[in-house]
Order: structure tokens, then sequence, then C-alpha cells
């Protein structure tokens, strides 16, 4: 007992002596010159520090954007990533052991395999040519690939470009296991899914060969093409000697359309317009749009009612449009039909079923295991790979498969918002459909597809006025200059300096692109959006594209964009990542100056013009097309936040940002910054894909 007595009072001494002794952050004389050199303290210096682990409070929890986890995740954080960029390489690390660190483990087998690994017996046979810095320009589609950067686990377009230098003999069988022995530096990262017509590499290659970039190409998919190689000096690096970057974004005009008249953002819009005495401006900023959707449901959506058997009349609309909707269009049938399709809660968790249903997208075809199940409208159906958000679902509606009533699945309970879709589980058993029962659900699962395939016909055949074109242009002219673009990005507050960025353009091409098969009148329009920036944050232009189609689509002041430039709160949907492409980077500082002081050619992607513009219609915007019409992003995206429940978009609306009062108040997290309010900390990032998997660009 007296031995535990004094290990207990030593570790009391030792943990007071703790906490009365200043940090320590390494040699005084280091802060006494950071300290001379801009007249700062040295616990300014500490706190700013972003290498100083402890000091910097990252125990308690403070971090860039938000707070964090304690305990052994921060032992696993990489240095670089504590430090940054800059503070990182200030340090001076010891590349060359952190290579040759990387050799060891990869000759040991543990570590990363990039490329192929030859025996020693091929390398020493192979003669040994002169390796130059180059520049390699190429261009690629992204789609299934996993981004642009290098990866031993995954296909990505470096990876595959690596493998392809190797098997050209550009890059020699010695250095074939490691991108780093080449000096491998990228331009501008793509994510998962982005495209690129234009983008660089530099590094070190064999290029000899008159005919290497035939080579090159040759073993590489159509999807990768590689427009040039050009000499550089020594030390360039594509990364530091970009200037801007150009990059674009297609969108369907369509999404530029009004939201239905059932969904609940139109009534929120309608509502609010009224309250703040703004209806008249209102309706002038919809007014070449005015009678879109009375036309379809005239020509288009009426006839099809007409058609359908009246005891399914109600339920069709009421599972596309809403209870409200199906009163105004519906008979409802008197005959006693067991009713298997149920509707369930709203999206804040209510247990009360409410009158408005405006849940086009949450119909959820209750068997995962159908996987051939025709999918018109994506959105309006989930499975376990392809699950509609649940904090979007205001509604569910079940439908029974009859095909299958025998298989291994659930209930047909109703689905609440609060609750991720059912998972289904195999020991769980469907109950026995009456042939009458089969019979209604497939008749409603029928006119249900043939409803939603005509509403997606009539956007696709849209076509945007001059008009619409010049708002879409005017919000886009509001992002020109230097502004703080917190509200565009994620883990940003206002208060954080590289929030600011410049725009040196962002316009809308006025004539629209027309893709697809058949007649002019059968494509589908879509719109050119380029913008010319120094550098781009995270998600920053998806987001602002999110931000102006919201504002031209609801009919919205434009005056709402320049106010989320301010230290204010907003949550900005980012728009799908399917139609981000970057155009090129632009290089002037270096073609300027260096290029032609050292004898180098310009790095110009204006030489590959032409084939570069037969690139992107052939495998970048057909692709996109194709994609869309499979998988209806941009559908089910509109869908999505016109059905919303919540407002956390009602900035939209006439009365602007004050319209979102209270929206965040039941988020999990903190309200952030000055200007914030209360559970405004936590943006809202449910609509996209599972969560960051079609990421715009790498933000520099």
């Amino acid at each position: 007992m007296e031995h535990s007595t004094a290990i207990m009072e030593d570790a009391g001494k030792a943990i007071d002596k703790a906490a009365s002794s200043p940090p320590n952050d390494g040699p005084s004389h280091n802060n006494d010159k950071r300290t001379a050199r801009d007249g700062r303290s040295n616990n300014h210096n500490q706190r700013k520090r972003k290498g100083t682990f402890e000091s910097a409070g990252r125990q308690q929890g403070s971090r860039k954007g938000g707070g964090r986890h304690d305990g052994p995740r921060d032992n696993k954080r990489h240095k670089k990533g504590d430090m940054g960029r800059g503070d990182y390489f200030a340090s001076n690390p010891d590349k060359r052991q952190r290579t040759d660190d990387s050799r060891v483990k990869r000759e040991e087998g543990t570590g990363p395999q990039y490329a192929t690994a030859f025996s020693a017996e091929e390398i020493s046979a192979e003669e040994r040519r002169p390796k130059r810095k180059v520049a390699v320009l190429i261009g690629y589609s992204g789609t299934g690939y996993k981004g642009m950067q290098i990866s031993a686990s995954e296909k990505t377009i470096e990876g595959d470009l690596f493998k392809a230098f190797v098997e050209a003999g550009a890059i020699s069988k010695a250095n074939a296991d490691d991108p780093k022995k080449a000096s491998l530096v990228r331009c501008a990262r793509t994510d998962k899914g982005v495209h690129a017509a234009g983008n660089m590499i530099s590094l070190k290659l064999i290029v000899e060969d008159e005919d290497i970039v035939d080579k090159i190409n040759a073993a590489l998919s159509p999807q990768i093409r590689v427009w040039g190689i050009e000499r550089t000096i020594g030390s360039f690096s594509c990364y530091q000697a970009c200037d801007s970057r150009w990059y674009e974004y297609l969108i369907p005009s369509y999404a530029f359309l009004p939201p239905h008249p059932s969904s609940w953002l139109a009534k929120k819009l309608e509502e609010l317009a009224g309250e703040a005495g703004d209806i008249d401006n209102y309706h002038e900023r919809q007014k070449e749009v005015a009678d879109f959707w009375a036309g379809v449901e005239e020509k288009t959506i009426k006839p099809i009612l007409d058609g359908i058997d009246d005891d399914i009349r109600y339920d069709v609309v009421k599972a596309l449009q809403g209870e409200d909707e199906a009163d105004a269009k519906g008979v409802k049938a008197e005959a006693e039909v067991e009713q298997v399709v149920k509707v369930g809660n709203t999206a804040g968790g209510n247990d009360e079923i409410k009158s408005e249903k405006t849940e086009e997208a949450a119909i959820i075809i209750n068997d995962p295991a159908i996987k051939n199940v025709e999918q018109t409208d994506t959105n309006a159906q989930a499975n376990e790979e392809d699950e509609v958000p649940s904090a979007m679902v205001d509604s569910g509606i079940v439908i029974a498969d009859p095909a299958t009533k025998d298989e291994n699945t659930t209930n047909n309970e109703h689905t609440t918002a609060a609750e991720p879709p059912v998972k289904i589980n195999s020991t769980s058993t469907r109950p026995q459909l009456t042939p009458e029962e089969a019979d209604y659900q497939a008749r409603l699962r029928a006119a249900t597809k043939r409803l939603r395939a005509a509403y997606n016909t009539a956007k696709r055949h849209y076509r945007i006025p001059q008009p619409r074109i010049a708002r879409i242009q005017d919000a886009l002219s509001r992002f020109v200059g230097t502004a703080n673009y917190h509200n565009y990005t994620i883990q940003k507050t206002a208060r954080d300096p590289s929030a600011k960025r410049h725009i040196k353009s962002f316009d809308v091409n006025t004539t629209p692109i027309l893709i697809g098969d058949g007649a002019a009148e059968e494509k589908t329009e879509w719109l050119s959006l380029k913008v010319h920036g120094q550098s781009f944050m995270m998600h920053q232009i998806r987001k602002m594209v999110g931000m102006v189609t919201l504002l031209v689509r609801c009919g919205s002041s434009p005056s709402t964009l320049n106010h989320s430039l301010t230290e204010a709160r907003y949550s900005i949907p980012k728009v799908p990542g399917l139609g981000l492409l970057l155009e090129r980077p632009v290089f002037d500082s270096y073609n300027n100056l260096q290029a032609p002081k050292h004898g180098r050619e310009k790095l110009d992607f204006g030489k590959f013009e032409k084939e570069l513009e037969a690139f992107k219609q052939r495998e970048i915007y057909e692709r996109i097309f194709r994609e869309e019409e499979e998988r209806n992003e941009f559908v089910k995206f509109f869908n999505h936040v016109d059905n919303f429940r919540e407002g956390w978009f009602l900035f939209v609306s006439s009365k602007g940002w004050e319209a979102t009062e209270g929206a965040g108040e039941k988020g999990s997290g903190e309200g952030g910054g000055k200007g914030g309010r209360k559970g405004k900390g936590v943006k809202l990032e449910v609509l996209q894909e599972s969560e960051d998997e079609g990421e715009g660009v790498e933000d520099n």
C-alpha cells in the first residue's frame, strides 16, 4: 500500500510539473528568428504553425473547418498533411532518404507496386539512354477511372500513362517500379469521373525516338491521348509553373426549368414571394418559362392519365406528385383493392403522414436481387447499390415485385426519411400476394414508369430561350474578380485567407450544344459554361454552377449570389461531377520568359486544337450524354432539391438568406464563424453520390 501511495504521489508531481512548464516547440532560436522577422509574438507563431502539433491546440479538437478526434488517430496523420505544403518543404525533408526507404520496401515486397517490376537480369541487359525533362500534354475521359493521381491499388489516368511510358520505352526498366524516379508531377489533379481535354504532367522521359508519341498512344486506351511532348528547362514543374486554368462545365438546359408546380420548393417560392411582397417581380423573372409545365400537363400528361385504369390513376399521380395533385387529376377508385402501396413519413422524422407527398424521387423497388429492372428514371428507384439519400426522402412508396414474391425480401412496410432505405435481410420473407394484388402492382408499376418517362422526355425536348441565357450570364459574371469562397468549398471558414480566390472570367456559350441521336428536335440541349481562374478549391466550380442554376431556375434575385460571398453561411449543393472537365492549363509566364530564354518551345494546347476538339466530341461530350441518359444524374439531383422539405435551400426564394432561419437547428454540428447562426456550421452534402465519389477537381 505504501508503495502504491508513493507511485501516485510521484505521478501527481510529474503532472503538476508538466502543466506548469511551457510547451516545447523546438529550439528557441527558431522562434526568435521568426519573431524578429515579422514582429509577432512567439505564442502567435506557435499557434499559426501547423507543424507544432502539441502547441496548436490539436488535443482540444481544433482543426481547420471543424473539430477532430483525439487519441491514436493523431499519430497516423502524415507530417506533410499536418504542416501544409509550404512549411513541409521549408523544413528541408530528406527526399533522397524517403526514395531509398520506398525502394527498400518495394524490394521486400511490402511497398506499393505502380508498374511492372523487371528482374535484375532484364535491367542490366537494357541499353542505357539519357532522360530529358519534358512536359507531356494529355487529354482523357475520366469515365471508369478513380481520378488522375497514380495509385497502387486503383485504376487511374496516371497509372495507365506510366505503364504506357514503360511499354513505349520512354521510361527505362530500372525506373519502371516507381514514378518518383521519373520526377512525375501533375498540373491539376482531377477526381473520379472528371474529364480533361487538356492537362499536363512533367517528368523525365527518354524521348530520342521521333515516333515516341505514337508509341505511347498505341499503348493507351482511346480514352487517354498524348497530344505532344515538349522539352523544358531542367527545373520545370507543371504544377508550379501553371498561371491559371480553364474549366468547362456541361449542363443540360432543362436544368434551368423551374421546379414543377407540385413540388415542395415551387410552393414555398410562391408562398415566400407573397410574404415578401415580391410576387410580381418573381413572376417577371420566370416569364419566359411560365407556361412550360402547363403545356406539358395539357399536351403530354393528360392523354396518358386518361389512358390509365381508373383504380390506379389516383395512386400513380400521388406517387409522383403528391396527394393534392392526385386529388386534382385522379379519380379515386371506389373498388376496394387492398393497398400494397404505403406512404411513409416526412423528412423531419414526424410520425404523422403529411398531406403533401411530392416525392418523385422516393419510389423504392424493394428487392435488390432485381438487377435488370427497367430504369427510365433512376432517381425514383433505389437498391443496395444506388440508394436514395435518406435525408432527402420525405415519403416512401414501396412496391412489391410480384415476379419474385417467393424470394427472400423484406415486408412491405413504410420507409421513413429519418431512416436509410431498408437493407434486405436474407432471412426475411415476402408476404404472399393474391392474383389481384399482383395484377394491381404490375399495372401500377407500368403506369408510373410511363408517366415518369413522359416527364423526362418533355424536359429533354426543352429549348432554352435567350432571355434565360442572359440571366445565367448575369449570375456568372458576379463571380468575376477576387472574392471569399468559403461557402463554395468544404472545411473553410470566412476568416481563412485561402478561401479568397480570383476568377478571371465565367461565361456561358449562347449557342447551345445538341447531343444525341436522331433528328435535331429529338436531341438534348446542353449549355457550355467556361470558367478561367488562377486556382480552385475543392468543389468550388460545382458549387458555383449549383448556385447559379438554383437562382435562375427558381426566379431568385441575383443579389443573393453577392451575399453568398460575404461571411454569411450558406449550404450550397454541388451539381453532379458528370459535366465537369478541365479545358486546359495556362503557362503564360513560362512561355514569355523561360521558354525563349532557354530556347524551348512554348507549352501551347492550341497547336493541337483540331485533335483536341474531335476528342472532346467523341470521348467526352458523348460519354457525358450517355451517362446522363442511363443514370439521370441531373434529373435525380434537381428532383431531390425540389422535394427536400427543409429550409436549407430557401435562400433561392424572395426572402433570400433570411428564409433559411432555423434550417440547421436540428443539425448535429456547431455553428461556425462570424455571420453564422445556430446549426449552420454543418454543410449539407447529401445530394451527391456517396461521399466524395465524383469530386470535381483537386483544388490548388
